[in-house]
């Protein structure tokens, strides 16, 4: 009998097994009298056999245990062998709890607990015990404010032997340290920290001794090999130290998030790069850690760069398959946006960022293949949408700061990396995008713009040794551009090319304009033609340079355009003489491609006349950038007229109220007998009023001649008496000339004419 049942119960599906159940205890009672009267009807066997575990399920929502209880015991009266295969297989359905009270019901609904617990990272010892015997709410109140005798304390601990329990002990005061850096009032530590030179003697504790004590506790060895990390997994207390250890490299990281201070930051990072080994066996935590050394990177000063870069460098160098290919991207990313903006003190962060994201680029080059691939097609979409739609927005997606630096950056990537099998075959693509650029909008107010692609061309083609026609581009605009009109309007100060990319209807009228564009073409056309300086074609590459620099200098009147491109013309044509003049010293044919590269490779040790003078030309080219760059302005910027009216003018005031108390005094000093004398000057005559001014005029033109002039008589010693000579005619004259005007004056106007008498001084001197 037992076998039948089985057999019912195997024949049920699982969806009707599932389906089927009873409601009510009437619906169940129906069922088994069913049962009893048709017999042999397999579908209604198959509704009565139904499992106690679905109808428990089902009474138990309703609460109805007990009736399900009553229900099974008729069963046992009513169908005997299906009572006892229930027995002998599965006994807890038939002995379940029949409490349905709402008591029990309620008991088993979750409650929250009146005070939340802490999660501890702390070992099973004494202490812990001691603990978790103590009421919760006694942990929560019991803080413990961290000392500076704390600290000294732990420090003179961490020289002997750090312990586990020290350790956790420094690791949770430094979390509550960090802590108050978010500005949270709310610290549910076991340590708090409220004084901010607590704060600084625990960080530069941590920072100067806890590594060195942490290796030791490890049991860490440096390896002989210093390019070998020894990872710290590999100690066999690193288990037991784990959880600490994320709980403190995750306190730097938010350390690192909050400072300000450039040599804070600086301090913190030094510190992380010891840490990297630990870094790199806590994937969440080095994560974390990345982010912020890619933010530090990308914003942060020149120290926090370079100290974040060499973390970044160090991660993926040791673990490239893991992070280099994330870490590419987000700095890519990073480096987009911070070149948004260019001036002259933002221009060496980009370069920076460009010289070391090259660096990351050159850890692997397949990886390298694609992060380039994608984004030089990017730069090439954009560049197709606005030559097809012509748009002003189109256009100005393509002639930005960030597009311009994006090429600057691949042209940079490409030139380091070569000779590369996987990437030389974009330098062709990534040379159409930029010439695309330079066609797009071919007018003077992006002239600026041009010569950014002009100088990324001529990196390009001068480390990669492929051709690329970039002198076109710049002898162009000698023909578009008439140097001999006269501006329209004075500029107080040059333009500077190296942060422009446009320029203005009123920028075009200026003569800086004129003067910053022909030292932008020398410039430009040296630095081509010196990356061809020694190759073997450099008379016919150089032609049709000659023969426009030529037309130039014929149309061209301006004096100061016509000395730098006639000093350009001679440097191309001295260097294709000194070519010519070796290739015909030479005995193998065009086609001995060999022999060719061996011949240049001998005239570059050699040099050449225009690599001679491009040397020389680039040091003093490097110091004026770098002047430019900090901002100091040159000499003949200085408005140095005006400063020296300003200190005249001043020097007037103070003049005339002292020669207003002079004569208005009556003491007897020596200073004042000339106010004397000049009130007697009117009672006795012309005679003594003329005499002691030719006196006080000659005070006065003794000091100018002191100033103005005591240069121009030390170097004429041969003709000093003739010179002396001179000046006495002249001192006669001005002092005749100055009688005759102080006899016109009476004492008033004298006192407050001394101004125009100084004036007169001078002129008479200068003439």
């Amino acid at each position: 009998m037992a076998a039948t049942s089985k057999r019912k119960l195997e024949e049920l599906s699982v969806d009707e097994f599932l389906v089927s159940g009873f409601d009510s205890e009437d619906e169940c009672e129906n069922e088994e009298e069913e049962e009893t009267t048709v017999n042999g009807n397999r579908e209604v066997k198959r509704k009565t056999k139904l499992t106690a575990k679905t109808q428990a399920k089902n009474l138990k929502k309703v609460g109805k245990a007990s009736e399900h209880k009553d229900q099974l015991s008729r069963l046992k009266q009513k169908d005997p062998e299906f009572y006892k295969f229930l027995e002998h297989n599965d006994r807890s359905l038939l002995n379940f709890d029949d409490s349905d009270s709402s008591d029990d019901e309620d008991s088993k609904i979750h409650t929250l607990p009146k005070h939340l617990e802490e999660a501890s990272d702390e070992d099973d010892d004494d202490d812990d015990e001691e603990e978790e015997a103590a009421p919760k709410s006694k942990q929560t109140r019991d803080v413990i404010r961290v000392t500076e005798k704390m600290v000294e304390q732990w420090k003179e601990a961490v020289q002997n032997e750090l312990s586990a329990k020290l350790f956790r002990e420094i690791i949770q005061a430094f979390k509550a340290a960090v802590a108050t850096t978010k500005g949270d009032g709310v610290d549910l530590g076991r340590y708090k920290v409220e004084d901010s030179s607590v704060f600084n003697a625990l960080v530069s504790f941590c920072m100067r001794d806890l590594f060195v004590a942490l290796q030791k506790m490890l049991q860490l060895k440096p390896d002989k090999d210093k390019k070998k990390l020894v990872l710290p997994s590999s100690s066999p207390r690193w288990q037991k130290a784990q959880i600490n250890i994320k709980m403190y490299l995750a306190g730097l990281v938010q350390l690192l998030s909050c400072l300000t201070e450039a040599s804070v930051v600086s301090a913190v990072l030094r510190h992380a790069n010891q840490m990297v080994p630990y870094y790199l066996c806590l994937p969440k935590q080095c994560r974390h850690f990345l982010k912020q050394l890619i933010t530090q990177w990308s914003t942060g000063k020149e120290t926090v760069r370079v100290l974040a870069f060499l973390a970044l460098n160090k991660i993926c160098r040791h673990k490239q398959d893991v992070y280099l290919n994330p870490v590419l991207k987000q700095m890519y990313i990073a480096y987009v946006k911070n070149c948004k903006f260019t001036s002259p003190s933002v221009l060496p962060m980009i370069n920076f960022m460009q010289r070391t994201l090259t660096e990351m680029y050159a850890l692997d080059t397949h990886v390298s293949y694609q992060h380039s691939f994608i984004y030089i097609r990017q730069l090439a979409i954009h560049l197709r949408n606005a030559m097809t739609m012509k748009k002003k927005e189109t256009y100005q997606s393509v002639y930005n700061w960030q597009y311009i630096h994006c090429l600057y950056l691949w042209c940079r990537v490409l030139s380091t990396l070569y000779p590369s099998d996987v990437l030389d075959p974009l330098i062709y693509p990534l040379t159409q995008v930029i010439v695309g650029c330079v066609k797009l909008v071919p007018t003077a107010r992006y002239y600026p713009l041009r010569m950014h692609c002009v100088r990324a061309l001529t990196l390009l083609s001068d480390s990669t040794k492929t051709f690329i026609p970039v002198v076109p581009f710049l002898l162009e605009v000698l023909q578009q551009v008439d140097f001999n009109k006269k501006p329209g309007r004075m500029s107080v100060r040059p333009i500077n090319f190296a942060v422009v990319l446009k320029l203005s209807n009123a920028n075009l009228q200026e003569k800086a304009f004129r003067d910053g564009l022909i030292e932008q073409l020398y410039d430009l056309i040296l630095e081509y033609f010196h990356t061809q300086a020694c190759s073997i074609g450099f008379p016919e590459l150089a032609l049709p340079a000659v023969i426009q620099l030529k037309a130039f200098l014929k149309e061209c009147k301006v004096a100061n355009y016509c000395k730098q491109i006639r000093q350009l013309l001679d440097k191309i044509q001295e260097n294709s003489a000194h070519i010519t003049s070796r290739r015909q010293k030479a005995t193998f044919s065009v086609a001995d491609r060999v022999a060719v590269e061996a011949w240049e490779k001998l005239t570059t040790e050699e040099g050449t006349p225009l690599t001679k003078y491009y040397s020389h030309w680039k040091k003093l080219r490097e110091k004026e950038i770098q002047l430019e760059i900090s901002g100091k302005e040159r000499m003949e910027d200085l408005e140095l007229p005006e400063i020296k009216r300003k200190k005249m003018q001043e020097s007037k005031e103070g003049d005339k109220k002292e020669f207003k108390d002079l004569f208005e005094s009556d003491s007897a000093s020596e200073d004042e007998s000339r106010g004397v004398k000049h009130k007697g000057k009117e009672k006795t005559g012309k005679k003594k009023g003329v005499s002691e001014d030719d006196d006080f005029l000659k005070d006065l033109s003794d000091m100018s001649d002191e100033d103005g002039e005591g240069e121009s008589d030390e170097d004429d010693d041969s003709g000093e008496d003739s010179d002396d000579a001179g000046k006495r005619k002249k001192s006669k004259n001005s002092k005749n000339k100055a009688a005759k005007k102080l006899s016109q004056l009476d004492l008033k106007e004298l006192a407050e004419g001394d101004e125009d008498l100084v004036e007169d001084l001078e002129f008479s001197d200068e003439d």
